[in-house]
């Protein structure tokens, strides 16, 4: 029975002239059915899918190694070996690490071709989809390379989230609220307002995606390149990447950024930022906490994370300048914000105590 929701469409402006974004029912099929020189490009995970639609894609095991950069050569040479030219369309069917790869490889393969994403995961829906960024792993540094490289358009179907875990499901949920708590108030207040949960039907889910991603579209269209209001997006990734790194990637992205927002929340209170003088503030760390509560297994693999490699994940961090620490707090009036902090011994030494303050936390076992 087809979902109640109304489809949306939107457009994201940016210097290569703006993409539509379109949410609605089987769009999946309708953007696979389309006509022109196409290259599908997925994650290895919907093999079987595609090939019942006698697709021949070109498959990528989504996990942190194939997102590194000695494996673009590999995909680029199977993206030329399925004789695709300048005026190929690649399509990318996955998550944020398909994401990843599809907008690297289209920016710099023939200096540059054309490319369509249809995001399977919440957290790509609701977040990674939109602003056009690459993020590429090179040895042990996370993202530190990677290119701006807008798509053609974005296809949301949200009919995809409901075969996802309910960890996928909560990892999306708590990139949501981190862009709807950057964005202010009202956006927040809006999510909160949508009753938001692993639980939620597709139509739930679609209305949280579009939600979401009209806020994140403000910052993308004033600070299209990263270099001031967009910053604050990184809310929780500091710390968030950190926790993924020391875990061995057992803890994914989504719910790394989720624990990233609570150390955050710890260090800005040892700093003097608290008491929060907004109720927002307390709202948004309890439903991060129920959030990340039904995430199986979460106590044990954060006991298993080192603090030293916390730590040396946390000070690699690409975002940090050599003399100082970049971090995003929240203040005493709930607004989110990004600062800078000596790298000294003593800052060191709360960063670590916010890493620490985690494991306390009574998550499920």
């Amino acid at each position: 029975m087809p979902s109640s929701f109304s489809p949306a469409s939107f457009e994201i402006a940016c210097s290569t002239g703006g993409y539509d974004i379109h949410i609605g029912n089987e769009l999946l099929d309708r953007e696979l059915g389309g006509a022109g020189e196409r290259l599908v490009i997925a994650d290895r995970f919907l093999a079987g899918t595609l090939a019942a639609r006698g697709i021949d894609a070109i498959l990528i095991t989504a996990d942190e190694h194939a997102k590194s950069l000695d494996r673009m050569g590999d995909l680029i040479e199977s993206i030329k070996d399925r004789q695709a030219t300048r005026n190929t369309t690649l399509i990318a069917i996955g998550g944020g690490v398909v994401q990843d790869c599809v907008t690297f490889v289209a920016s710099v393969y023939m200096r540059g071709v054309p490319w369509i994403y249809i995001p399977t995961t919440l957290l790509s829906m609701v977040d990674s989809c939109i602003g056009g960024k690459s993020s590429i792993n090179v040895g042990r540094y996370k993202n530190i390379v990677g290119t701006f490289h807008p798509p053609r358009r974005v296809v949301i179907d949200p009919a995809l989230a409901q075969s996802l875990s309910t960890e996928q499901r909560i990892a999306g949920l708590s990139e949501a609220v981190k862009i709807c708590m950057c964005r202010g108030p009202e956006a927040f207040d809006a999510y909160l307002a949508l009753r938001p949960s692993p639980t939620m039907d597709e139509t739930g889910f679609a209305a949280v995606t579009e939600l979401c991603l009209r806020a994140k579209k403000w910052f993308i269209e004033i600070d299209e390149f990263d270099r001031k209001e967009r910053l604050i997006l990184n809310f929780g990734h500091t710390f968030g990447h950190a926790i993924e790194a020391a875990s061995g990637f057992a803890i994914g992205h989504g719910v790394a950024v989720g624990l990233g927002m609570l150390a955050a929340l710890n260090l800005g209170e040892t700093l003097g930022h608290a008491p929060f003088s907004d109720p927002r503030v307390t709202t948004f760390r309890d439903h991060i906490h129920g959030l990340l509560a039904s995430v199986d297994g979460l106590v044990a693999h954060l006991a298993a994370c080192d603090l030293d490699k916390l730590m040396d994940a946390f000070g690699a961090d690409k975002k940090h300048g050599r003399e100082e620490l970049a971090v995003i707090l929240v203040n005493r009036a709930g607004a989110v914000h990004r600062i800078m902090l000596p790298r000294s011994e003593e800052m060191l030494k709360q960063v670590a105590n916010a890493f620490s303050s985690l494991k306390s936390i009574p998550f499920a076992r």
